[in-house]
């Protein structure tokens, strides 16, 4: 009788699993680019032909006798010169005033906004700073004008307090551009505010820091880059208007934006519409300037807010 042999241990092969094949490096970025296209379609068409436009204009220049047009750099010096120089500054002046006291008074009041109780009052009051940050020009100006204007309602108890002020100095201007500057810098830096973690205060309060000391070292340097950022959209915000200075001054005081309507107009000097187009392009410096300070800041910003 022969033996059976012992059975032979069956080997089990496991299924063979095909992984999805991993998207290529060039598909991914071919639809990043298409998802980029119309933000880049709209920045050429509304931001980089109009500036090239400016370019282009602010370096030709015609001889009002002869009509000849040449290529000449005399704009762009002209514009750094004379009452350009001196309309340049004065809107430099302005903005650096309205948007230090937008961004003090702006703070104050969203701190106020962030730490109150009540829900409603809080998007009544962001709801209507949407709306007064939009409130500009002719309509605001015509509101001071009846108000504290030369015939205005309000303007003998302004002129007990301050017997000089006048709505068509540079004072007055002053005055009424944080009307709808501050509601900007609401909007602005309640988000930031409402960042800020009560942890952190926590933390600071049981190692012993006073609440100065917390805004010092911890409040104050993560809602800098905010700070910054809201100075720098309330500095360009009164560094552009025109409507409300126009109607409230009538173009007396130096501002380079009613130099430049001056200028392309032919109110100032014949053949020299070109210079108008040299000191938007001085705009430009400034603001890309003022810009450049506020990025590093703005990343370092967003490390506080994201840890």
């Amino acid at each position: 009788m022969t033996a059976l042999a012992p059975p032979h241990d069956v080997e089990t092969t496991p299924p063979v699993t095909v992984a999805a094949p991993a998207p290529s490096r060039r598909t991914g970025s071919r639809s990043s680019w298409l998802a980029l296209a119309p933000f880049v379609v709209y920045t050429t068409l509304c931001l980089g032909l109009p500036t090239w436009a400016l370019i282009y204009e602010s370096l030709r220049r015609t001889d009002p006798a002869t009509q000849q047009t040449s290529f000449t750099w005399a704009n762009l010096t002209t514009a750094w010169h004379g009452f350009y120089l001196t309309a340049l500054w004065g809107s430099v002046k302005l903005s650096l005033i309205t948007a230090l006291i937008s961004v003090i008074v702006g703070l104050i009041a969203g701190y106020a906004i962030v730490t109150s109780r009540g829900t409603v009052g809080k998007q009544l009051v962001l709801a209507l700073s949407g709306v007064l940050a939009n409130f500009g020009g002719i309509p605001l100006a015509f509101c001071f004008i009846a108000t504290i204007g030369t015939a205005g309602e309000a303007v003998n108890l302004v002129h007990k307090v301050a017997p000089d002020f006048a709505l068509d100095t540079f004072t007055g201007v002053v005055a009424v551009y944080p009307y709808f500057l501050v509601p900007l810098m609401v909007l602005v830096i309640v988000p930031t505010l409402e960042g800020l973690r009560p942890q952190w205060r926590e933390a600071a309060r049981n190692l012993g820091a006073s609440t100065w000391q917390f805004w010092r070292y911890v409040g104050l340097p993560v809602l800098a880059p905010a700070l910054l950022g809201g100075f720098v959209l309330t500095f360009g915000g009164a560094f552009a208007a025109y409507a409300t200075a126009k109607a409230l001054t009538g173009g007396t005081v130096p501002l380079i934006t009613l130099r430049i309507a001056s200028v392309i107009s032919g109110n100032v000097l014949a053949g020299q519409e070109n210079v108008g187009a040299a000191m938007s392009i001085n705009m430009i410096i400034i603001c890309g300037i003022v810009m450049a300070i506020y990025l590093p800041l703005q990343k370092r910003s967003a490390r506080w807010l994201q840890a």
